[in-house]
């Protein structure tokens, strides 16, 4: 029993709670060096919802958490994460945005032209903006556009304020952009090249 007594002070000594902490620890900075490398994706919690069951024993807590995941290049995703915990509500929330990831035409820093979408009783109305302006929008809709890669915008929610529903209406309004050539593509015309005649004096 000595023994034992003296191997458990000289853990203490050495900082028992460390070694603890440190393989924990680095199993994380694992998870986060894999979810880094590659695709470079970036996770934004744009709300947490908290909802309790009544028991016989009292209330149980449960977490809800939208998450919108994007790579700032034209590609975002929408998740939603259910658990007992908060952590584990948002890495479902981000695996579930990872798995949906949708490809959205841009141009340059903005968007091709302005759209309108509804989803639920949430609308939200996108128009492009010049250089410099900056992304005028509210919290939910901007940590999509955020996440998509645009750096100049306007918008202007409309209706419910849900953010559930202004996240997914403003997906399915990024979604429908497309550019000019997409478009005379997909009606088989050919896109004509102006030339610059030179002034003359």
């Amino acid at each position: 029993m000595a023994e034992y007594t003296k191997n458990s002070s000289d853990d203490r000594n050495r900082g028992g709670r460390g070694p603890r902490r440190g393989r924990p620890g680095g199993e994380g900075s694992e998870n986060q060096g894999d979810g880094k490398g590659g695709n470079e994706l970036t996770e934004k919690v744009v709300f947490i919802n908290r909802s309790a069951k009544v028991v016989k024993g009292g209330r149980r807590f449960s977490f809800s958490a939208l998450v919108v995941a994007g790579d700032k290049q034209g590609r975002v995703g929408i998740g939603l994460g259910k658990a007992g915990e908060v952590a584990d509500a948002i890495r479902k929330g981000g695996e579930d945005a990872k798995q949906h990831m949708r490809k959205v035409s841009l141009r340059d820093s903005t968007i091709p032209h302005a759209v309108l979408s509804c989803f639920g009783g949430a609308k939200v109305l996108l128009k492009p903006a010049s250089p410099g302006t900056g992304i005028i929008a509210g919290k939910t809709v901007r940590a999509v556009v955020e996440s998509v890669g645009v750096k100049d915008i306007l918008s202007k929610s409309l209706g419910s304020k849900n953010a559930a529903n202004v996240a997914k209406a403003t997906l399915t309004a990024l979604l429908q952009l497309r550019v000019r050539e997409e478009i005379y593509r997909s009606r088989g015309i050919a896109i004509r090249t102006r030339e610059v005649q030179p002034a003359v004096s």
